[in-house]
């Protein structure tokens, strides 16, 4: 990137990248005719997407001065697009430090402004009184305005797209629950916003003239309560009218626990978020229409926002879902490579079967493991390790995928993030269900001759402590079943969609 090269339009730094929002601002950047370098802890995790080859990655982390100097240089617009939600009861210091960081080398890399994505607040609540998310995403607001490089806030309340949080709470608690007894908060008023139009002005944000620093509000033309975005969910979804009864008994955490068991979010993610629901976020100014004016049509009516959600569900279009960031506290020691590996024990379980079927076919049944298709052996014992997961504050089983058919480096997979694809060969995934050590499990298809394949897998895992030790003796009389099962099932079902097998 070069300052005195402008026909490549403005250069931006996107952090985020990994995420819902940040995987989604990339390609319309692009599409806008800028230039894109984007800063990720694990720059692998976006080497699969569509527009990975036009922009530049470089691995760093908003907390780390230096690698954020570093991705700042030449940088016209900076977007700050991440936060430390659910990484536990110090977020809101993490926040706090990640965002001095971006804001003072911003400066002192000469940015020309930052553009930071936060939560629409009530005005009339202090800022001691409001949920630890919404204030740390204030105080992260605050100190970028003040960091001397003129910023944007943009600040949104429920964001409404497929595959966002938001909308998957909603969608799951309406679908599933035709009577609900629900908190107080479904009599909370929100004034949503269709991520189409929060990408719309992220992107004409980054031209915004020069002496604007300030915060905007953003949000649809509807204001509604949470009980009426479930009512009207379900019109749109062509469901039957749902009962709701509120009742005033549901704390937080009891509300989060609700959502977690309901819905794929994470109790340790959906708390924050109910917390929130509790205060009024309406908007109090449209001022950003002034310097990026609203297309006809738009901002879309919540409606029609749902619709165009739901289409890109049922066509299995979502480019990115909530659960593309990854999970904090996720386990990031490379994959040891050979039972010698140099850090400490290591467990191995090794499954290989024959399958009547050429290693393309059985790359497919491979491929499109877990979600809908589930696991191919014990579904009482797979879902009673995803329920097991979520009690202790776990994703579960029921993050599900991204596509039913094809995966992608970073992709969640139930209690699973793919770490590594070679397409037609290999795929490795890492646990991120709560465990004492670190887990994989790999699933190779291994071309046999005469239109055979072998199907190799292996699950390893390294223990922490003497729980790790304990967890794994624990459950390896199960490995039988559970891994001996998937691969025989893995390749029966290779051999059944492959005509002429004669099985």
């Amino acid at each position: 990137m070069n300052h005195d090269d402008p026909a490549g339009g403005l250069r931006c730094l996107v952090t985020g990248a990994t995420g819902y929002i940040g995987g989604r601002l990339v390609p319309e950047l692009l599409d806008a005719g800028y230039r894109v370098r984007c800063l990720a802890r694990s720059p692998g995790k976006l080497r699969d997407h569509p527009w990975a080859a036009q922009v530049e990655t470089v691995r760093g982390d908003v907390t780390d001065a230096a690698s954020v100097a570093a991705a700042m240089r030449d940088v016209d617009v900076a977007y700050y697009l991440v936060h430390a939600l659910g990484s536990g009861g110090d977020f809101e210091e993490t926040d706090r430090r990640a965002a001095r960081v971006f804001g003072e080398r911003a400066k002192a890399a000469g940015v020309r402004r930052i553009v930071y994505l936060g939560g629409l607040a009530p005005a009339a609540v202090p800022e001691d009184r409001l949920s630890p998310h919404l204030r740390s995403r204030a105080e992260v607001g605050r100190i970028l305005l003040a960091s001397g490089v003129p910023t944007a806030v943009l600040r949104a309340a429920v964001i409404i797209g497929s595959g966002s949080v938001s909308f998957e709470m909603l969608r799951y608690l309406t679908e599933r629950l035709p009577v609900m007894v629900t908190p107080s908060w479904v009599r909370t008023r929100i004034q949503p916003v269709a991520v189409r139009d929060v990408l719309r002005l992220l992107v004409g944000s980054a031209r915004l003239p020069d002496d604007v620093n300030r915060r905007f509000d953003v949000g649809g033309p509807d204001i509604l309560t949470y009980r009426d975005m479930m009512i009207r969910y379900a019109r749109v979804a062509g469901l039957p009218r749902r009962l709701i009864v509120p009742v005033p008994v549901l704390t937080p955490g009891l509300s989060s626990l609700w959502v977690g068991l309901v819905t794929p979010v994470p109790a340790s993610i959906a708390r924050p978020l109910t917390e929130s629901l509790r205060h009024e976020v309406v908007c109090h100014e449209h001022d950003i229409a002034r310097y990026v004016p609203d297309p006809p049509g738009h901002p879309l009516r919540f409606d029609d926002s749902v619709r165009l959600a739901l289409c890109r569900v049922r066509e299995a279009a979502v480019s990115t879902r909530w659960s593309s960031a990854a999970v904090p506290g996720a386990p990031s020691e490379p994959l040891p490579t050979d039972p010698d590996w140099a850090g400490g024990s290591l467990y191995t379980d090794r499954r290989e079967a024959v399958v009547d079927a050429p290693a393309p076919a059985l790359w497919r049944v491979i491929e499109g493991v877990g979600g809908e298709h589930g696991w191919y052996s014990f579904p009482l014992a797979w879902s009673l390790r995803g329920w097991l997961d979520r009690l202790i504050g776990g994703v579960g089983l029921r993050r599900g995928r991204r596509d039913a058919e094809r995966l992608r480096v970073g992709d969640s997979l139930d209690f699973w993030r793919v770490e590594e694809i070679e397409p037609g060969r290999l795929l490795r995934l890492r646990a991120e269900m709560r465990l004492p050590g670190l887990a994989w499990l790999e699933m190779r298809a291994v071309p046999d001759g005469d239109g055979r394949s072998r199907y190799r897998q292996r699950a390893l895992f390294h223990p922490r402590g003497l729980l790790g030790h304990v967890y794994w003796w624990s459950v390896s009389p199960f490995h039988a079943v559970v891994f001996g099962g998937m691969a025989r099932n893995i390749a029966r079902a290779a051999a059944r969609q492959t005509p002429g097998t004669g099985r």
